[in-house]
């Protein structure tokens, strides 16, 4: 660690994945309820179970970005990070905000939270990702303004590098898009018009400016790899991202009210979202293979190559399959569209924030790298959760192939319950992969208290 001030990215961290062990387990209970309909019912309703299983995804990788910057912001600029004290008070307010929330959906009937939070004064709840009451939404967003605040002015104070620069508009344009979460106009096309553009330009806008400069921060410090080289790549990458995902928003706006264009515009464009993705997986590989050291952290080079390959096959790949108006016409809402929001936020954002916890975390510990019997366990985690993704995606895609055929397609289409009595065994699967994902992830907790000689950097 050169600067003490990175040290507040580890509680940061610490946070990001115990909400991430949260995330998983209302997933398992969500992918039960599927099959077994009255599954703790009424103590937790499958809508519940949906709300804080996607809430708790938001929220564990804002704690991630958040810990990333305040790790990687004062190494980038040379100096300490503004005020240490500030991000502290923000992890707390944040935390504490983000649990008596979770907390409200599970104890709480929505529509009494509803009235108990002053939605009455300005309506923003009841949309999905964005279910937070209107308190929690002003939290969020002076924790936003602090954290920003905070990277701004150590930002004036330092070096200002490419790295550094696209962080922040990341970071930035992730505050900024968040505004829109409270206008919610009446008119239920306007509705879900300006509703993407919170979650679609968080996820295929500035979510993948953060993603570039998280996996080139890595990519540094574990291959040598001169910095104007990976500069450069990464300046191709946000250009392809920005021009592609922005416009490739329309993919969303195909069956919602809008004008006939988008169908044109949103088609077009999306097909071209994998392009960004292949880059990364591309610049990824090569940049490894480029290396001028053998960096002792194995197990951070190998969640960096996952990262650009996994986000590439979710979010490239499997969007794709989905994204041209004249098959969306029939996937549109399927299983289909969980397979790809599984794989995606996996391999784009949460591989790339496993990434930076197992880089940054040994050295916030006082070490190069871990020992190599935590590293070797590390990598089975790491293999264990990736190939666990996949099945989960692969048995959610052929349950969602099925679910068209008879719902939408079939010359006799059958309603939708009856549908999905049909898929039973597909999630049955589902549940099984997700086991063993679970497994995974508390193999990578378990990895961080293994002992063994710490392993040394490479001369």
């Amino acid at each position: 660690m050169q600067y003490s001030s990175q040290a507040v990215a580890k509680p940061y961290f610490i946070a990001a994945i115990g909400l991430f062990t949260g995330q998983v387990l209302f997933g398992l209970i969500m992918g039960l309820q599927y099959i077994i309909g009255d599954f703790l019912f009424p103590a937790i309703p499958f809508n519940v179970a949906r709300m804080v299983h996607t809430n708790l995804l938001i929220v564990w990788l804002l704690f991630g970005f958040m810990g990333a910057a305040y790790y990687m912001i004062p190494e980038e600029t040379e100096t300490e990070l503004y005020s240490p004290k500030l991000a502290l008070l923000m992890f707390w307010i944040f935390l504490v905000a983000g649990a008596a929330t979770i907390l409200g959906y599970l104890l709480v009937p929505y529509a009494t939270l509803a009235q108990m939070t002053g939605n009455d004064l300005l309506e923003t709840m009841g949309r999905e990702f964005l279910e937070q009451p209107l308190l929690t939404k002003i939290g969020i967003v002076v924790v936003a303004l602090a954290f920003l605040f905070n990277l701004t002015m150590t930002m004036l104070k330092g070096r200002k590098t490419s790295i550094a620069i696209v962080l922040m508009l990341g970071l930035w344009g992730l505050a900024v898009f968040f505004l829109f979460s409270f206008y919610n106009p009446h008119n239920p096309v306007l509705d879900k018009y300006f509703w993407w553009w919170v979650v679609h330009l968080w996820v295929e806008g500035v979510w993948e400016l953060i993603l570039g400069a998280l996996l080139a921060f890595v990519l540094i410090k574990v291959t040598g790899v001169d910095r104007e080289v990976i500069e450069k790549w990464l300046y191709v990458i946000i250009t392809l991202t920005l021009v592609t995902g922005i416009i490739g928003t329309g993919h969303h706006y195909f069956w919602i009210g809008t004008p006939e264009y988008w169908q044109w515009w949103g088609s077009v464009f999306s097909a071209l979202e994998p392009i960004p993705f292949f880059a990364m997986t591309v610049f990824a590989f090569n940049m490894v293979n480029r290396r001028r050291r053998e960096h002792p952290n194995k197990a951070a080079t190998l969640w960096a190559l996952g990262t650009g390959v996994m986000s590439f096959l979710g979010a490239g790949v499997w969007g794709f399959l989905h994204t041209l108006a004249p098959v969306n016409y029939y996937t549109h809402g399927t299983q289909i569209t969980a397979a790809h929001g599984h794989m995606a936020f996996y391999g784009a954002y949460a591989m790339v924030v496993l990434c930076i916890i197992s880089y940054a975390m040994p050295i916030l510990r006082g070490r190069a790298a871990n020992s190599e019997k935590s590293q070797v366990l590390e990598m089975w985690a790491f293999w264990l959760m990736t190939v666990a993704m996949v099945f989960i995606t692969l048995f959610l895609t052929a349950a969602g192939i099925l679910q068209v055929w008879l719902q939408r397609y079939s010359a006799t289409p059958i309603p939708f319950m009856a549908a999905q009595d049909q898929l039973t065994i597909f999630y049955w699967l589902r549940e099984g992969s997700g086991v063993m994902f679970l497994v995974g992830l508390l193999v990578y907790i378990a990895s961080f208290f293994v002992g063994g000689e710490p392993r040394k950097a490479a001369a």
